[in-house]
């Protein structure tokens, strides 16, 4: 049944009676309805009960790889105009990967940018929201323009231009939920497509009745069960393949493993799982002794989405009869497996991301959420000393045993992911935290690093409230002529990122601006408290940093 798409009705305001422009690739339901001088690009999904109507203002664009989700409504009026990123005016534009979720409401004039995720019932209208945004559920935004890569927490109403300008930086873990949203929606997408084919749905349909095939998210991927992968591997092999993500292979000899200068290795071209596991298996042989890791690339965002190691010197992929079942259809290595290098491995990560200055994030899934890509984000490890992350990384992979747990490493300053490591699996980590003979000469350095930190920040102001890591926050943020704010939060706005101002600080000396910091901390003992950096030329924050938690 085709999807209702005309031109705009005869009206004063659509005289040219324009009809919209689909890609072929795109997937229009058929109870959604297109009107008017719409533009959709390459693999965009509309849902059912959508509504994009571009009668009185027009024209609309939507980028490739959009997902338009049910009950949406896209409307403009005649007057104003948006600038798309062709240059071009547009009633409304929606870039590339962009994801409009449940009941939103676009009306133009109107921007929103690439990889921006708009919340369930929120209203985008007059407004422009910048790239990588994320705006959660019941927001308004209306006649201001969004920063990229700003959050929207639920409920917020933006009306005017200083609201948008102090809004939160996107975090790592703000990202997770809109990521699982979109992979639902491209798997949604597929089976609609799928829905379409006779011979797709044949598949689905006789495939649990075969027993050769193993069940995986795709139902096109078949995989032979004797080769010498592991079943993790397999089973990450077969979920990227399925996200249609690229799969990728590097490796590296032990001098540039510990310098993290990875070599490129086979790029696996197929979207068949039999074949890519075997290309990988071979790749694996071939570079016996080496360091090998898997990369997940998502073509369309041209992005990681995944950095596994699969094999390492000591570690090397066992045949199949060699491996044993604990029990539950997992692979294990043998017991005699040395955990040395594993532990120096993750010591030396976690240094390596805390010397660049990268901050330490963790997340786990259990089995299902592992094969569709759904991590869930877990504590995030503030402290820069290494023996305190690594303990912080032990403890987490203790509560959530018999889960996959992940390493992540993010650049604060490019407010990107740089690393995301698989450290633990059901069946036993992959790499355990150093112990603490092993972490005795990172804790010695520390210590010296502290006690210089305590000698250079006493030469300014003492303080027996604030940490050394604030102390030198604070002398770096007001060397640059920036200025310090502070803002507090109870359990339940902290959980909605609702903060209130402290007593603002006007001075520029740091041997007044730490009493009032410290003044808002015994003023809102109990809370959480957040240092702020603000640049008084832009008008912007520079860095946020929570000093106190309850």
């Amino acid at each position: 049944m085709a999807a209702r798409s005309s031109a705009a009705p005869p009206t004063p305001w659509s005289k040219s009676l324009a009809q919209p422009k689909i890609d072929a690739s795109a997937f229009v339901h058929s109870f959604s309805n297109i009107i008017g001088d719409v533009r959709v690009g390459s693999n965009v999904m509309i849902a059912p009960g959508t509504s994009i109507r571009a009668d009185e203002g027009s024209p609309f664009y939507i980028g490739a790889s959009t997902n338009i989700q049910d009950g949406v409504v896209i409307h403009g009026l005649e007057q104003g105009r948006v600038l798309g990123d062709d240059g071009q005016e547009y009633s409304v534009w929606v870039g590339k990967n962009a994801s409009l979720t449940h009941m939103a409401l676009i009306h133009g004039p109107a921007y929103v940018g690439d990889d921006c995720f708009i919340g369930f019932r929120s209203t985008v209208f007059n407004a422009r929201v910048g790239k990588g945004c994320i705006v959660m559920m019941h927001a308004l935004i209306k006649d201001v323009e969004i920063p990229p890569g700003k959050y929207v927490a639920s409920g917020s109403i933006i009306t005017n231009q200083k609201q948008a300008d102090r809004l939160p930086d996107v975090q790592a873990q703000d990202t997770e939920f809109s990521r699982h949203v979109v992979g639902i929606n491209e798997a949604l997408r597929a089976g609609y497509i799928c829905a379409e084919d006779a011979a797709c749905v044949t598949e689905v349909r006789d495939e649990p009745t075969q027993p050769n095939k193993s069940i995986s998210p795709n139902p096109k991927i078949s995989v032979d069960n004797d080769m010498s992968l592991s079943n993790t591997t397999i089973d990450q092999v077969r979920s990227l393949l399925a996200q249609g993500c690229r799969i990728g292979l590097e490796y590296a000899d032990d001098r540039r493993f510990r310098t993290n200068a990875w070599t490129s290795g086979t790029s696996i071209q197929t979207q068949n799982a039999s074949q890519a596991l075997a290309t990988l298996e071979d790749f694996l042989s071939e570079h016996t002794g080496e360091y090998v890791r898997l990369i997940g690339i998502d073509p369309k965002a041209k992005r990681r989405v995944v950095e596994q190691v699969i094999q390492r010197p000591d570690d090397k992929p066992e045949p199949a009869g060699n491996q044993r079942s604990n029990g539950n259809g997992r692979t294990t290595a043998p017991a005699s497996a040395s955990k040395s290098s594993t532990n120096n491995d993750l010591a030396d990560q976690v240094r390596s991301l805390l010397a660049q200055g990268c901050r330490i994030g963790i997340e786990y899934a259990d089995d299902r959420r592992f094969r569709s890509n759904a991590w869930t984000s877990g504590t995030s490890i503030q402290t820069q000393n290494a023996s305190q992350a690594l303990s912080a990384l032990e403890g987490f992979m203790g509560e959530h045993t018999g889960e996959y747990v992940r390493l992540i490493g993010i650049d604060p300053k490019a407010k990107r992911r740089v690393v995301e490591q698989i450290i633990q699996r059901p069946d036993g980590p992959v790499v355990a935290a150093a112990p603490a003979n092993k972490a005795s000469s990172t804790t010695t350095a520390n210590r010296s690093n502290s006690s210089s930190n305590r000698s250079n920040s006493s030469s300014s102001y003492k303080s027996s409230v604030l940490s050394d890591e604030t102390l030198k926050t604070i002398k770096d943020l007001l060397a640059q002529g920036y200025k310090i704010g502070s803002e507090h939060a109870d359990a339940r706005r902290f959980r909605v990122g609702s903060w209130h101002s402290c007593s603002p600080i006007d001075s520029n000396k740091h041997s007044e601006v730490v009493p009032a910091l410290e003044a808002c901390l015994q003023e809102h003992s109990g809370e959480y408290v957040r240092l702020i950096g603000i640049d008084p030329k832009a008008k912007r924050r520079v860095q946020e940093m929570i000093i106190q938690k309850p």
